[in-house]
């Protein structure tokens, strides 16, 4: 494959997966279970159908089972799982199935939208896919296995997932679709709260309240005193999170966030990272300009580095007016975005200050709230 992709005039080195590792050390310890002998490197196809060569690591052969690792490499898209050993144990059967399951380190299904069982191994369907085809490769169709996948460190490196947020217990996940991490790829981040959002409303949630970070939901719980079950992180994807509450049938989507973030949305700006657009000042201060504010506070704003200086400017001439018509845009592009859907969510938005004070909001905020108590 093409080991390198191009981002800002750099080349970085693209990885693979757990999924892809999980595969590799499957059909390398079933070879050596067959062969009852020892092999350094396996080969495996990827589902984008990309050939892996890959170092195998700690193989163990005994008659009644073999046992292989692979390291999980990330390339430069360093994510908690990086460095890792994902394992493989494969046992052969009286039968002619193909068995897999998670052992230490592999989480557990508690809840359901993530499209496995509750109780199951957290091993996606694509990576399952592919071990069977790789271990059926290696024993034929004669002959079943037993297939266990376990990552001694998988319970700690977890801590640094989303995963007990979507409910999965214990340990890392199994993942990959192509079986290649291509760096800087926002796929997978996306994909991760996506799955957060579908939970929820396969548990049966027809409203939602998108933040940006920890920074907005501490705001919804200390200052909205709402549950926070009804929060979901979007980060800066507000377009993309937006569309997906449509898809999944939500019938209601609070946006709630700094003023310095969401402004940008009042603007049309639905991926709100500073490298896609910012127009925060040049967004305040033509909506300053529509509320009649004076010359002199718009120069002022115009000059300022940061939100919160601006605000003080705005706060010192009692001109908080301007925040509650950017929360009524906010809310109006939302809508607009959704425009083509035959169902759309109704959009409502609430914009607070870094000290956690409400600036203003698309409807009385009373309002807002009740539809989650």
């Amino acid at each position: 494959m093409e080991d390198v992709v191009w981002y800002n005039g750099k080349a970085l080195r693209k990885g693979y997966t757990t999924g892809s590792c999980a595969t590799a050390a499957a059909k390398v310890a079933a070879l050596m279970l067959l062969r009852q002998r020892v092999m350094d490197t396996i080969s495996i196809i990827t589902p984008s159908g990309v050939t892996l060569r890959l170092n195998v690591e700690m193989p163990l052969i005994s008659p009644g089972e073999a046992t292989a690792a692979i390291r999980k490499d990330g390339g430069d898209d360093i994510d908690a799982t990086h460095g890792m050993m994902i394992f493989a144990r494969v046992r052969l059967r009286d039968d002619t199935a193909i068995v897999i399951d998670g052992g230490i380190g592999i989480g557990r299904i508690t809840r359901q939208g993530l499209g496995l069982a509750i109780g199951a191994a957290a091993i996606n369907k694509t990576p399952r896919h592919t071990i069977e085809t790789a271990v059926r490769e290696a024993i034929g169709p004669e002959r079943g296995a037993q297939v266990e996948i376990f990552a001694p460190e998988g319970e700690t490196r977890a801590q640094k997932t989303f995963n007990a947020r979507l409910g999965i217990l214990g340990g890392i996940s199994i993942i990959g679709t192509s079986g290649i991490v291509t760096p800087m790829s926002e796929e997978s981040w996306k994909s991760s709260l996506s799955l957060e959002l579908g939970m929820k409303r396969a548990e049966g949630m027809d409203r939602v309240i998108l933040v940006p970070g920890n920074h907005g939901q501490r705001f919804v719980q200390e200052q909205l005193h709402l549950d926070s079950r009804y929060v979901v992180t979007m980060s800066n994807f507000v377009g993309y999170m937006l569309k997906e509450t449509e898809r999944l049938g939500f019938e209601q989507v609070l946006l709630v966030g700094h003023f310095g973030k969401l402004v940008k949305v009042a603007a049309g700006i639905f991926h709100t990272h500073s490298h896609i657009a910012d127009g925060r000042f040049e967004t305040l201060i033509a909506w300053l300009a529509l509320s009649d504010a004076p010359r002199a506070l718009i120069h002022q704003v115009a000059e300022c580095v940061t939100t919160e200086e601006a605000m003080a400017h705005i706060d010192a001439a009692g001109w908080q007016r301007v925040y509650p018509a950017i929360a009524r845009r906010v809310a109006e592009r939302m809508t607009e975005l959704l425009r083509f859907s035959t169902h759309p969510p109704r959009c409502d938005a609430l914009l607070f200050s870094f000290d956690q004070q409400i600036l203003g909001s698309s409807r009385p905020v009373s309002e807002l709230t009740e539809a989650f108590l």
